[in-house]
């Protein structure tokens, strides 16, 4: 006959199985949450760039001279929190 007590998982066994999914579903959700978040960061950067290289294209066709280029390109690096030079 079967010893039914023994063979089976004790309450040890079952914790530390919950234990682990815990940590393994815990994992998989923060592996998401960095993929979404990288993602988003790439296409948050984008536009920058793409303004930075409408500059240097304006710049070099002679639309905006140095000046502009320089005061606009410090602009769009600092967000747009330079002070106005515009004196008021």
């Amino acid at each position: 006959m079967m010893d039914w007590g023994n063979s089976g998982w004790g309450v040890g066994d079952w914790v530390a199985m919950s234990a682990l999914m815990i940590v393994f579903w815990g994992g998989m959700i923060a592996l998401g949450v960095w993929v979404v978040r990288s993602l988003r960061l790439d296409r948050a950067q984008a536009p920058a760039d793409r303004a930075d290289a409408l500059l240097a294209e304006r710049f070099a066709r002679g639309e905006i001279d140095g000046e502009e280029f320089s005061r606009s390109r410090e602009l769009l690096r600092t967000g747009g929190s330079a002070p106005s030079h515009s004196g008021r």
